[in-house]
């Protein structure tokens, strides 16, 4: 095979992938009606969302490039507990995402933490 040919492998590889996504995405979507499911998968399945979400963000917060934070002079720490602590108080994650930035970004950029 010459060097010009292999690019309709990539062409190819990249449909598949294309079309496997769209299959196992849109696999909830086809029947006509909604598919039995136990309560306790569907109580479960609530939770998914804020688990993947937690599992992005918390390594962002105790880690620094790959080694864990040493100091508490970070500007995530700050921004966390008021973060935290507006969650406890208004339970609204818009503003739990505003607070923690409002409070990140000076010590951040202002102060160099």
């Amino acid at each position: 095979m010459s060097g010009g040919e292999h690019w309709i492998w990539g062409y190819v590889a990249s449909l598949g992938l294309a079309v496997i996504t769209l299959v196992t995405r849109a696999f909830f979507m086809v029947p006509e009606r909604e598919l039995p499911m136990p309560e306790w998968l569907k109580r479960g399945l609530r939770y998914a969302p804020l688990a993947a979400l937690a599992a992005v963000v918390a390594p962002e917060i105790v880690m620094s490039n790959g080694q864990l934070i040493h100091t508490l002079v970070d500007a995530r720490l700050p921004a966390l507990v008021c973060a935290t602590a507006y969650f406890w108080w208004k339970r609204g994650i818009l503003g739990t995402i505003v607070v923690g930035m409002a409070v990140y970004l000076p010590l951040h950029i202002g102060l160099g933490w």
